[in-house]
C-alpha cells in the first residue's frame, strides 16, 4: 500500500501508542476521584495538558479538551454568545446547570442572527465544521484571491461594527494553503483601536482552526495575533476523537454540554485521559522533528512533481509542504481513486467528509476552477508512511493509470 492522504487520517505512532496503553489498564483511574491513584492520574493529564500547551506557547490553562477539531471549532463560536461561563468560572452544580441547559450554545447557535447583523466572517474555503456554525450564527464569506489566500481587501470591507468573531483557517485541509494570519491579526489590532476611540464596545476576536499545521508549521498563539486556535490529535500521528481549543483571556464561551464541570466548566465530562496522553506525545514528537519534516516533504514534493506528467498544479505557492493537488482536465477524479486503489495507492479528490458524499468541493469552486477542472481534481498529502522509494512508484502508477483513461475515452 502507498498512502497518500495523511491529511485525512495519520496512524497512531508507536511511540505514541506506547505511551497511551498504561491509561486503558493500570492507570484507568477517573482524574475526579479522591484517592492518591486517581490524583495521580489527574495529575499526569494536567502535566499532558501543559506539554501541548507548551507546543504553541501556551499554558494548560488556557486549553479545553474536546473529541476532536470538530467540536473545538464549534465550541470556538459560542465565543459570540455573551457567555457567562468563563475559563475560570466555578462548575456548575444542581438547579443552575439545569437552568444553563435551557440556555445552552445549541439552542442559541439555532436561533441564528439576523442576516443585517452578521456577527461572524468566515472564509470561503474553511472547513464544513466551521462553515455550518458560522451559517447558523449568520456568518458571511471572506473571499480568497485564486492562489487561496484570504482577499485582504475582502476581509476589510466586510469587517463592521457588529463583527464579533473573524475564522480563517491556519492551514486549508484540500490546499494546504498557509494563511497570513499575523497580518489578519494586525487589521483587527487596528479595528480595535479605532472602535476603542469612538466608544465602540463590541468585542472582535480571530479563530483559526490549525488541525492540518500542527506538524508542518512553528506555531505560536502569540506570534499569530489569536484567541481561539483549533487543535487536532488525529491529524499528527495521534489518536483519532481528541483535540483541544486555545482560548485566550479576551474570550468567554458557553459549554456545548452540561455535566459534571471538568474542563473549567466548558467540557463536561470524564476526561480523555490516554487520548490526552497521546496527544502529548504527539505533539512533542511533532515539534521535535519539524524542519526534518518539512524538509523531507519538500524534496519528495519536487520529485512527485517532476515524475507525474500531464497534469495541472492547483496549489502552487503558499501551501504545506506535504500538500500536492494535482488536476487532470476531462478525467473524472473519483473514477482514478478507484483506480489507483485497485494498484494499492490511496488518493483523495478532497475532504473526506465531502468526498464521501458525492460533493463537490467548495473549496476548489472558491479558488475560481471550473466544475471540469474540479471533476478532475486529487489530492496527495505525504506523510511518515511513505518512502523515498514509494513516491517513485507512486508516481509511475498514476501516470499508467491516467494514461489508460485518456486512452479509454479517446475509444
Amino acid at each position: 500500500m502507498i498512502y497518500l492522504d495523511h491529511a485525512a487520517a495519520t496512524p497512531v505512532s508507536e511511540k505514541v501508542l506506547e505511551a497511551m496503553k498504561p491509561y486503558f489498564s493500570d492507570e484507568f483511574f477517573n482524574p475526579s476521584a479522591a484517592y492518591l491513584p486517581a490524583k495521580k492520574v489527574a495529575h499526569n493529564y494536567e502535566t499532558a495538558k501543559g506539554v501541548i500547551a507548551h507546543a504553541i506557547g501556551a499554558k494548560a490553562s488556557d486549553l479545553i479538551i474536546t473529541a476532536g477539531a470538530t467540536e473545538a471549532n464549534n465550541l470556538a463560536f459560542t465565543a459570540i454568545l455573551d457567555g457567562q461561563i468563563s475559563r475560570s468560572a466555578p462548575r456548575p452544580a444542581g438547579p443552575s446547570a439545569r437552568a444553563a441547559g435551557a440556555n445552552s450554545c445549541a439552542a442559541a447557535l439555532r436561533n441564528a442572527p439576523s442576516q443585517d447583523i452578521c456577527p461572524v466572517l468566515y472564509l470561503s474555503t474553511e472547513h464544513d465544521s466551521v462553515r455550518r456554525v458560522a451559517e447558523q450564527c449568520g456568518g458571511q464569506e471572506i473571499d480568497v484571491l485564486p492562489n487561496g489566500l484570504v482577499n485582504l481587501d475582502d476581509l476589510k470591507a466586510k469587517i463592521t461594527d457588529e463583527t464579533e468573531l473573524i475564522s480563517i483557517s491556519l492551514a486549508n485541509n484540500e490546499l494546504g494553503t498557509i494563511q497570513p494570519l499575523a497580518e489578519v491579526a494586525a487589521i483587527i489590532r487596528e479595528i480595535k483601536l479605532d472602535r476603542l476611540k469612538r466608544g465602540v464596545k463590541t468585542k472582535l476576536l480571530l479563530h483559526s482552526d490549525a488541525s492540518q499545521a500542527l506538524n508542518l508549521l512553528d506555531i505560536n498563539v502569540a506570534r499569530l495575533g489569536i484567541d481561539l486556535l483549533t487543535l487536532n490529535a488525529a491529524k499528527i500521528y495521534g489518536p483519532k476523537g481528541v483535540g483541544a481549543l486555545y482560548v485566550s483571556h479576551n474570550a468567554k464561551l458557553k459549554p456545548l454540554t452540561l455535566g459534571g464541570g471538568q474542563e473549567n466548566g466548558l467540557r463536561s465530562g470524564t476526561e480523555n485521559v490516554a487520548g490526552v496522553i497521546g496527544f502529548a506525545k504527539a505533539i512533542e514528537l511533532a515539534k521535535e522533528h519539524l524542519n526534518g519534516n518539512r524538509k523531507k516533504y519538500s524534496t519528495w514534493r519536487k520529485a512527485l512533481l517532476a515524475e507525474l506528467q500531464g497534469y495541472e498544479l492547483i496549489n502552487k505557492k503558499h501551501s504545506l509542504d506535504s500538500f500536492v493537488v494535482l488536476c487532470y482536465n476531462g478525467i473524472d477524479a473519483e473514477r482514478l481513486v478507484f483506480l489507483l486503489e485497485e494498484k494499492g495507492v490511496y488518493v483523495a479528490t478532497g475532504a473526506a467528509c465531502a468526498a464521501s458524499k458525492g460533493v463537490r468541493s467548495h473549496v476548489l469552486k472558491a479558488i475560481g476552477l471550473s466544475d471540469e477542472q474540479i471533476a478532475g481534481s486529487l489530492r496527495l498529502t505525504l506523510g511518515e508512511t511513505n518512502t523515498e522509494e514509494q513516491v517513485y512508484e507512486a508516481a509511475k502508477i498514476i501516470n499508467t493509470v491516467v494514461r489508460q483513461e485518456q486512452n479509454r475515452l479517446k475509444n
